[in-house]
């Protein structure tokens, strides 16, 4: 069980980071982006292109992916601050899916639909914890987590910026009026979760299933974890991401369950929402 545990929060920290970065598009810029994992999966896949076909060193091949992924997310944030300003959250949201399809196609026409060789930039044995080895892998990617959301919370609340970013996601007309640059810290937001989604997945792809859709999909894990947050607190959501990635793992140790651990995320996300309309439903079965 600990082993299965501890081996499953690499992922976890991977879903840490994703839920942090679907937590702050949702309290910033108001969408739940579908499309934040595609984009770090295209970015690492240019990362994969430029190291296999052109012979790059992986470090600069992997900042440029990750260069990459920011990029495409901000254009996509562009889009959105755009076109669609005025839109309520789930419009707002709904458009991401046309990216997220959009990308998985053509990374089929790119780089074909097999799994991408990445590179581990991370690997090896860190330390002993009660006779189960944990990896670098892992201590890296649950740290990346922290960090993340520390510094976020940090920026947001200690920063002019991030009080020009909390104005603009609580009151945006009124913050358009006293000339706080809409679009641009919007699509700066994009952006950023962009590079940060790109970061880690390019970090974690040598230990999944590293096709175009499975890393793409990392985005319903990854919204079962910002969901334990209530896409609010960014705290509950490393604390999401991590318990689901460690279940997960504890899940696959179990020979009659091994089989349904795709599930879990999907489970966590039916669970939560019952529990948060659990009011309503008991109200109506009165």
């Amino acid at each position: 069980m600990l082993q299965g545990a501890i081996a499953g929060l690499a992922s976890g920290g991977l879903y840490a980071v994703l839920a942090v970065c679907l937590t702050l598009m949702a309290r910033l810029v108001r969408v739940v982006n579908f499309a934040q994992a595609a984009t770090g999966m295209f970015g690492g896949f240019c990362a994969v292109w430029l190291v296999s076909m052109l012979g790059w060193p992986i470090p600069v091949a992997s900042v440029v992916g990750i260069l990459v992924g920011g990029a495409l997310s901000a254009v996509i944030g562009w889009i959105v601050a755009t076109w669609l300003s005025e839109a309520n959250t789930s419009t707002r949201s709904a458009v991401t899916v046309g990216p997220l399809l959009l990308l998985i196609s053509l990374s089929f026409i790119l780089f074909g639909n097999k799994p991408q060789p990445f590179e581990p930039i991370i690997a090896g044995p860190a330390f002993q914890l009660a006779g189960v080895t944990v990896s670098w892998l892992t201590v890296t990617t649950v740290l990346l987590s922290v960090v993340v959301a520390v510094a976020s919370y940090f920026v947001l609340s200690r920063t002019g910026v991030g009080t020009r970013l909390r104005a603009l996601s609580e009151r945006p007309i009124t913050a358009e009026l006293i000339g706080i640059p809409s679009r641009p810290l919007s699509v700066a937001v994009w952006a950023v979760t962009g590079i940060l989604s790109s970061l880690v997945i390019i970090i974690v792809a040598p230990s999944q299933a590293n096709d175009a859709t499975s890393l793409s999909m990392l985005i319903v894990p990854a919204a079962a974890a910002a969901l334990v947050g209530g896409f609010r607190r960014l705290d509950l959501a490393v604390i999401g991401g991590l318990g689901l990635g460690a279940l997960s793992g504890v899940v696959a140790q179990i020979d009659v369950l091994s089989a349904v651990r795709d599930f879990v995320p999907f489970l966590v996300i039916v669970g939560f929402l019952l529990w948060m309309q659990r009011k309503e439903v008991w109200d109506a079965a009165r």
